[in-house]
C-alpha cells in the first residue's frame, strides 16, 4: 500500500529541509548574514556619495549652458542693434538726395 520508496525520498526531504532550516538560523549562519549586510548597506552609501557629486556637476554644467547662452542672446541682441543703428542713418541720407 506505501511505497517505500517516496516515504523515504519524502522523510529525507523533511529531514534535509530541517537541518536546512537549523543551519541558516545558526548564530554563525546571522553573523555572516549581518557581515553581508552592512557590506551592501556600505556600498549603498558608496554609491549615494558618488551620484550625489553627479549631480552637483552636472548642476554646475547645467548653470553654466544658462549662462553662455544667456551671454549669446546678449550679444546678438547687440550686434542686432548695432546693424538697425548703422542701417537706420543711410536710409536717412539715401531719402535725402
Amino acid at each position: 500500500m506505501f511505497d517505500k520508496k517516496k516515504t523515504g525520498l519524502f522523510a529525507a526531504g523533511v529531514l534535509f529541509g530541517t537541518a536546512g532550516i537549523r543551519v541558516l538560523t545558526s548564530t554563525d549562519a546571522k553573523k555572516f548574514y549581518t557581515q553581508c549586510t552592512a557590506a551592501v548597506l556600505r556600498g549603498k552609501e558608496c554609491i549615494m556619495n558618488l551620484v550625489a557629486k553627479a549631480q552637483e556637476n552636472a548642476g554646475d554644467i547645467y548653470a553654466e549652458a544658462q549662462q553662455i547662452n544667456e551671454d549669446r542672446a546678449a550679444e546678438e541682441a547687440e550686434k542686432t542693434e548695432e546693424d538697425a543703428a548703422e542701417t537706420d542713418p543711410q536710409d536717412e541720407t539715401a531719402g535725402e538726395e
